[in-house]
């Protein structure tokens, strides 16, 4: 597919990436899938044209172009949420463009993309996400290593860490601190308080870790001493879920789910939780105030006389 894009094009789309991670602390991950959405519009708009013109493409582009795009991939089997974001990335990427070259494209971007239904959070009822971190501290596994998983999943339940997050902390992290300082996603910093049962936990396990920790290396380790998969955490927790019977949905991102919704069930400021997440916006944390209602929804349908 790249093949089929032009050079001048290719060599902009290289700089407009590693500005997005030198200005926006983008991830690898990122960058990669906004190259791979920019590519197939490049490559579309090749075919579609007849021909890869380079920076002539794109100086006029028009709204029917972009439909015929998104017309294509959604005809191709892609879901609107992520045409949605394919469209993001095309739009940053040919703004971005337009201004460096001096062409306009404003008109075309402004076409409308496919509605898009916010997913909300699927959390884990209180004493649900008790009875999966019981779970896991009962798993038949080596001391440390029960230890171990159990102060990961109490990271993402008691503080709403990302599993990322939790398994980038370093040795330096080992004596927890009273707040902990967490670099999120676009290298966004939070502070975020820490529960003395977390305290503890990962107290437990580094106690009994047979591995030296190194205060610049993985506070969390795996059994050969080497930085923790987090597909072993996520193991963990579809052992637990299994044996406690619960949906698919109950995975170590649901723990962080659970803590921001059981939050705002006890009267948590949204605020609060939002930064405590390190969401960037507050329509992000908003999603978390439609479960609530939601389960307000289904106590008022089983208990309501009237109902």
């Amino acid at each position: 597919m790249a093949r089929m894009i032009a050079p001048q094009l290719s060599e902009a789309l290289d700089i407009w990436l590693s500005q997005g991670r030198a200005r926006r602390g983008l991830t690898a991950k990122t960058i990669e899938a906004y190259r791979a959405d920019v590519v197939a519009f490049l490559a579309f708009l090749a075919v579609h044209n007849g021909a890869a013109e380079g920076m002539a493409s794109l100086a006029r582009l028009s709204i029917s172009d972009l439909r015929a795009f998104m017309a294509h991939e959604r005809g191709r089997g892609l879901s609107a949420r992520s045409l949605s974001r394919r469209l993001s990335a095309v739009r940053g990427f040919c703004g971005w463009l337009g201004d460096r070259e001096g062409f306009d494209v404003t008109a075309a971007l402004s076409a409308r993309g496919p509605r898009v239904k916010p997913r909300l959070p699927r959390p884990l009822a209180p004493e649900s996400a008790r009875d999966v971190l019981a779970a896991i501290e009962a798993e038949p596994n080596e001391p440390w290593v029960a230890a171990r998983d159990l102060a990961v999943v109490t990271l993402l339940y008691g503080l709403g860490l990302r599993i990322s997050e939790a398994l980038g902390l370093t040795g330096r992290e080992a004596d927890l601190p009273p707040v902990l300082r967490i670099r999120g996603k676009g290298g966004k910093e939070r502070l975020v308080p820490v529960l003395p049962v977390a305290r503890e936990a990962v107290a437990d396990y580094v106690r009994l870790c047979p591995h030296a920790i190194a205060k610049d290396g993985p506070l969390f380790l795996g059994v050969r001493g080497g930085p923790l998969s987090p597909r072993l955490v996520q193991r963990a927790v579809e052992r637990a879920r299994a044996g406690l019977g619960l949906p698919a949905t109950a995975t170590p991102h649901a723990l962080r789910h659970s803590f921001a919704t059981h939050l705002l069930a006890a009267g948590g400021d949204l605020r609060a939780i939002q930064e405590l997440l390190g969401h960037a916006s507050l329509s992000t944390t908003q999603g978390y105030t439609a479960v609530d209602a939601g389960r307000l929804l289904e106590v008022y349908d089983r208990a309501h006389p009237r109902a």
